[in-house]
């Protein structure tokens, strides 16, 4: 069986993406380091030392992780951030939080976007929002169920 350890993402602004992951969704940072290294083995990409950012719950080390990349390059920020729409490839990040909470508290902090809310088939609540970088963020207040088990 195959574990979905955690997700990279590679945002413009690091901080910016701490804030909105952190303070806006909730994550808790498991840990924050720069490390002198060059991933061009691994990712094809050559750098010198990478900031590495760990988000999760740290009860919960099943839930997954995000990782926020930053490669020392320079060149996220030069490119233009996503639409927030679905697009090729990867296009989604999702969380299970209480969903009208999150959102309260992404718009006090200006972040997220006007978000789009729908009910869940289980009369449950999704919504989602754009992150600093065009990713877009599902919020769902409980697990998605096909009637096998939470998803």
């Amino acid at each position: 069986m195959a574990l979905v350890h955690h997700t990279g993402l590679w945002p413009a602004d690091m901080d910016e993406s701490l804030r909105f992951y952190v303070d806006g969704i909730g994550l808790s940072v498991l840990f924050d380091v720069v490390l002198p290294v060059d991933l061009e083995p691994l990712l094809g990409v050559t750098t010198s030392k990478v900031r590495t950012a760990f988000l999760g719950d740290p009860a919960r080390p099943d839930a997954g992780v995000l990782e926020l990349v930053d490669l020392g390059t320079g060149s996220a920020a030069a490119q233009p951030p996503g639409s927030g729409l679905p697009r090729r490839g990867a296009f989604l990040v999702s969380f299970q939080v209480p969903v009208e909470e999150t959102l309260q508290r992404l718009a006090s902090l200006e972040l997220g976007g006007a978000p789009r809310r729908m009910p869940t088939p289980a009369g449950g609540l999704s919504a989602t929002v754009v992150d600093p970088d065009g990713v877009m963020v599902e919020l769902l207040d409980q697990p998605i169920s096909l009637g096998s088990g939470p998803l």
